[in-house]
This record gives C-alpha cells, structure tokens and sequence, in this order.
C-alpha cells in the first residue's frame, strides 16, 4: 500500500520574507518540506527569508512559486482552508487534529492553504478549498501569525506519523543525588560559618532558623558535583573572610 504523501504548505499572498523562513522552520521541526508560494508579495527567492529559517534551507530551497491558488492546488486531491468561517461559504469545518487525521487517511495528496499575514484568505481563496480548518482559539483575541498557524497544523500532523522519523529530543541524563553524609558534611560547613558571623539570632528562633536552611538545601536533591562547588564556594568566602581579618 502507497503511503498517503506528506501535505504541501501553501501560503497565499505571503509579505515578508522573514515570515516564510519562520513558516519553513515551523515545518521542518515536525518534518515537511514541500512550500509552495503563491504571488509572494517582494518575490522570490528572498535574502530576509533565509536567517529566519534558522537552517530549515532545505524547504526554501524546494519552494515552489505559483501565480494562483488553483495553480498551486492543482495536483493536490484534499485542499484544506486555514481560516475562520467565512460567509456565504458552505463548507466542512475542522480542527487541526481532525484535519490531520484526515491528511493521512488519503488517499492522494493534500494542499493546506494559509492566507497573507494581515488579512488572511480571500472568500476566493477558500472557494476552491473543500474543507475549512479552524483553530479554537481565545474569542476575546484571535491573533495567530503565519508561523504559529502553519507550526499548530504541522505539530497535529506529526502525531500521526508512523515508525521514528520523528522523535523526542534525547534526554540529558542526571547525575545521581549525592549521599547525605556529604550533605550533612556541607550543612555543617555553612552552619559554623554562620554561627561566626552571629546570624543566628535571637537565639530562641536558632533551632527553626537551622530547621529551615537545613529543608532548603536538602530540598533539590543536590549532586556530588554540587555539594562540592557549594563548599567550595563557603571555603572560598571563609577564606577571604580570615584574609580581611
């Protein structure tokens, strides 16, 4: 069985070229690669497009520029409308992850279409689209850019991508928590330290006073590594204190 193709991103009357490398980046973290471009408005390819991809070169340099909509969606045969509902226009609304559900059921290749950055799509534009997708989104501020529109529908898509072509990012490994003699050992440096500076005071408040140091530094569940830069750090300032003294 063929798999169903990834979806082609096409954005509509896009503006500023700094906006379709952020779009080509929102992409490639969740692995798509085919832009299309229709009527960009500075033209293409354009030199602000390339820092803001951050290393997504691979989408700019595949990017396609149409004339029109119908050009570009013209071999696709699911064309999706990112847009809120527009009047007069009758048509299927959906939620991203509905959408990406129906992206890779397939069969056939499908376009997703999303509008210039200070208007959005035309009644036009999503005409020739058969399915509206629509963020639920804050009624009282519904202020998405380019890229979090395109990253929003990307992400839903990569859910549904099998085997590991996408994974998580590797997990740094902790080192182990340090014993607590060696805790114990740093409590009572910092303690002697602060009994010479006379910081415990009254002296009736002393014991909770030490109660509350003591749950704060066994509270992050320290390293071995830390403990020692901590008292090397308390060594270092005793140090310093005899010096002045």
């Amino acid at each position: 069985m063929t798999p169903t193709p990834p979806p082609a991103i096409i954005l509509v009357r896009p503006q500023l070229g700094e906006n379709i490398g952020k779009a080509a980046r929102a992409m490639l973290n969740f692995g798509l690669t085919e832009m299309r471009l229709v009527a960009p408005r500075d033209g293409w390819p354009n030199p602000a497009a390339g820092p803001a991809a951050s290393g997504a070169d691979i989408v700019l340099e595949r990017a396609r520029v149409f004339d029109s909509v119908a050009d570009a969606v013209a071999d696709c045969a699911h064309v999706y409308a990112t847009t809120v509902r527009k009047r007069g226009v009758t048509k299927p609304v959906v939620t991203p992850e509905e959408a990406a559900r129906a992206v890779h059921s397939g069969p056939g290749r499908s376009a997703i279409l999303f509008g210039p950055e200070r208007s959005g799509l035309e009644t036009d534009d999503v005409a020739l689209a058969r399915t509206i997708v629509t963020v639920p989104i804050n009624p009282e501020f519904g202020s998405l850019n380019l890229a979090q529109a395109v990253i929003l529908v990307a992400y839903e898509w990569s859910k549904h991508v099998a085997g590991d072509a996408l994974a998580q990012p590797p997990e740094t490994e902790l080192p182990p928590p340090a014993p607590q003699g060696e805790l114990d050992g740093m409590i009572a440096q910092l303690d002697a330290m602060l009994e010479q500076a006379n910081f415990f005071f009254p002296p009736d408040r002393t014991p909770a006073t030490r109660r509350t140091l003591r749950t704060l530094l066994t509270k992050p569940g320290w390293s071995t590594q830390e403990v020692r830069t901590l008292r090397g750090v308390l060594s270092a300032l005793d140090g310093a204190k005899a010096r002045r003294g």
